[in-house]
C-alpha cells in the first residue's frame, strides 16, 4: 500500500522548489486549486519558494494539483496525509469547524481584502475554541487570506432586487444564501469546480464569486453579464492547514520558518486575489463580450442594510447552528479586529510586502512554537 501511495503521489506531483540537498524535508503541499486560481498560481507557488529561503534549505515541497486532492477532499487527505499542508476552507466543514465558521458567517461585512485576511490571521491564532478544533482534527493553522469583493456573475443580468426573483444562484456558504433568499432567489449549494458546467448547461443562472473566477474557472466564457453590487469577500480560509503529524516532526526552528513562509504567501495570495487579477479578469471579459452593469442604488442601499442586520443573524445562526452561546461576543471581538487591521491596511496601502510584516510583528512573533499546535 506505501508503494502505491508512493507511486500516485509521484505521478500526481509536480516538484517545485528544490534545492538539492539531500537531508532537505519535502512537503505534500495542496492548494486544491487550478494554476490559473491565486492560490495555486502564486499562494501555493511562492509558499514552494519561501520554504528553502526561510529555513535555509532543509525544507522544500512538492505540490499536488487539485486532481490530485480538491477543496471538498482536504480534510480527508490532510488527516491521512496523502497531503501534508493544505488549503482548507471552514466553511466547507462547518461541522468539524463551527467556531471558525462563526467569522465565516460574517463574509458580507468584508470590504478590503489585505484587511480580513489580516485580522481573522489574529483572531484565530488567539482564539482558543478554534485553536482546539483544529488540534481536535489533528491540524495547525498558519494563516488566512481574502479575496476581492464578490459581485453577481450571470447569465441574465441584474440590475435591482426584481431581477434576483426566481434566480437559481451558486452560493459559497451560509451567507450569501441568507443573502439570496431574503432577495427572492434560489441559493444553490455545489463546488466551485461545478459552477461552469452548472452555468453552462442552465442549472444555474450565475453565480456570486470573485470577478477572478472570469479568468480561474473559465467563467468568461459562459457568463454574459457582471453586476457590480457589495456582497462582501472571501475570507473563512486557513489558507496553510498543517498536518499535526508532518508538524510534530518539524523542529522548532522549520515551524517557525514554514510560518515565515506561509505568511509571505499569505500576503501575495491577497494581493493577486483581491488587487491584481480583478483588474485582468475585467479586460478579459470586456473582451470576450460580457456587459458589465453597476447595481441600482437603491438596491446597493438595500444590500448593505441587509448586511448590517445580518451581523445579528450570524451570530443567532451560530447559536442555533453550531451550539455557540457567545458566538454575538466572539463575532464583535472579530469585528474589533477587522477595524484594527482596516487602518492598517489603509496606512500600508494594502502593500503586501508591508502587510507581510505587519501580520508577522503583531501576531506571529508573539507565538511560541514549542509550545503553538500543541
Amino acid at each position: 500500500m506505501k508503494k502505491l501511495l508512493a507511486a500516485f503521489l509521484a505521478a500526481s506531483a509536480i516538484a517545485l522548489g528544490g534545492t538539492g540537498m539531500a537531508d532537505a524535508r519535502e512537503l505534500r503541499i495542496a492548494p486544491a486549486a487550478p494554476p490559473p486560481h491565486p492560490a495555486n498560481g502564486v499562494m501555493y507557488t511562492n509558499f514552494a519558494k519561501y520554504l528553502p529561503e526561510e529555513s535555509d534549505g532543509r525544507l522544500t515541497a512538492t505540490m499536488l494539483g487539485p486532481e490530485v486532492v480538491n477543496l471538498g477532499q482536504m480534510k480527508d487527505a490532510l488527516q491521512s496525509q496523502i497531503a501534508e499542508v493544505g488549503n482548507l476552507l471552514p466553511l466547507y466543514f462547518p461541522a468539524d469547524l463551527p467556531m471558525m465558521s462563526v467569522t465565516g458567517q460574517l463574509s458580507l461585512t468584508g470590504t478590503n481584502s489585505q484587511a480580513m485576511g489580516a485580522a481573522l490571521t489574529e483572531f484565530v491564532v488567539n482564539c482558543t475554541p478554534c485553536q482546539e478544533e483544529m488540534k481536535s482534527l489533528n491540524f495547525v493553522f498558519l494563516g488566512s487570506g481574502a479575496s476581492d469583493v464578490y459581485e453577481f456573475l450571470t447569465t441574465k443580468p441584474i440590475h435591482n432586487a426584481e431581477d434576483l426573483k426566481g434566480l437559481r444562484l451558486r452560493s459559497g456558504g451560509a451567507p450569501w444564501a441568507r443573502f439570496a433568499e431574503h432577495f427572492g432567489a434560489t441559493p444553490v449549494q455545489m463546488s466551485v469546480f461545478d459552477q461552469f458546467e452548472a452555468m453552462n448547461s442552465g442549472t444555474i443562472d450565475g453565480t456570486m464569486a470573485s470577478i477572478a473566477d472570469m479568468l480561474s474557472f473559465r467563467l468568461v466564457e459562459v457568463a454574459k453579464y457582471v453586476t457590480y453590487a457589495p456582497l462582501g469577500l472571501y475570507f473563512s480560509t486557513s489558507n496553510f492547514t498543517v498536518s499535526k503529524a508532518t508538524w510534530d516532526e518539524l523542529s522548532t526552528e522549520d515551524r517557525a520558518a514554514m510560518v515565515r513562509a506561509a505568511n509571505r504567501a499569505n500576503a501575495d495570495f491577497t494581493n493577486r486575489w483581491g488587487s491584481t487579477m480583478p483588474g485582468e479578469a475585467e479586460a478579459a471579459s470586456r473582451e470576450a463580450g460580457v456587459e458589465f452593469i453597476e447595481a441600482d442604488p437603491e438596491f446597493v442601499e438595500e444590500i448593505e442594510q441587509f448586511i448590517q442586520d445580518d451581523i445579528e443573524t450570524a451570530g443567532t445562526y451560530s447559536q442555533e447552528q453550531f451550539g455557540i452561546e457567545d458566538a454575538p461576543d466572539q463575532i464583535q471581538q472579530f469585528l474589533a479586529l477587522v477595524e484594527k487591521w482596516t487602518a492598517i491596511a489603509e496606512e500600508e496601502n494594502d502593500d503586501p510586502v508591508a502587510m507581510s510584516k505587519r501580520v508577522y510583528d503583531e501576531v506571529w512573533s508573539k507565538v511560541d512554537y514549542a509550545t503553538y499546535g500543541q
